[in-house]
């Protein structure tokens, strides 16, 4: 499937709040969903006024959001909820932590790229090295005891620098530590639920994916 080139505000629109997919721009700019509190196209306005959604909608919309946070296509994401449901544990979470330790996901948590779109840039680019090698793998699982770091020759990079200045960067979570003069970080365990700033009702995708 390709990857959407369209308005993000769009999609934020269609989810009924930010997901924050402009980076620093979403904090900086009017929100068009603070204008139009509905989704887009000739319906939204309509669907809106309707008094509850059914349980399929719900599971629907809580799907395509953690998609459209993460960037990831249907196929992909569906690959890796039937992986994270072979796995011990609890399948919801287990499929929050499969995404949250993509290489992509990882350089923007420490801060290197201001939004996850720049941070998959970045790796595409050849510009993140993993454990002292270039991956150019936005999906590349890292795992406990990795180090990721920004290349010697593009440490320097003026969207490095601007996301690691910028007031609105996100809080590098406990489970990532991060040198930020040498712009490197390593992962320091598999992070919990608990460790996933995420809104997001993972229970819902495991049940629309079980029917």
């Amino acid at each position: 499937m390709a990857r959407y080139t369209g308005p993000v505000c769009k999609l934020c629109r269609r989810e009924a709040q930010k997901l924050f997919l402009k980076g620093t721009k979403c904090y900086t700019e009017k929100c068009p969903i603070e204008r139009r509190n509905y989704a887009p196209g000739q319906h939204g306005l309509s669907q809106a006024r309707r008094r509850k959604s059914s349980e399929y909608a719900q599971q629907l919309r809580e799907k395509q959001k953690v998609k459209r946070i993460y960037g990831v296509s249907e196929r992909y994401f569906r690959g890796l909820f039937d992986r994270a449901a072979k796995l011990p544990g609890v399948t919801g979470e287990n499929l929050l932590v499969g995404l949250e330790s993509r290489l992509d996901n990882v350089v923007y948590r420490l801060g290197f790229a201001a939004s996850r779109k720049e941070a998959r840039q970045i790796v595409r680019h050849r510009h993140v090295e993993v454990n002292g090698g270039i991956v150019d793998i936005p999906s590349y699982p890292v795992r406990p005891g990795f180090e990721v770091r920004i290349k010697t020759a593009s440490k320097e990079m003026l969207p490095v620098q601007a996301a690691l200045e910028s007031k609105t960067r996100p809080t590098t979570v406990r489970w990532l530590a991060l040198d930020e003069g040498t712009r490197a970080g390593r992962m320091l365990e598999r992070p919990t639920r608990a460790d996933i700033p995420l809104a997001v009702q993972e229970q819902l995708i495991v049940e629309l994916y079980s029917k």
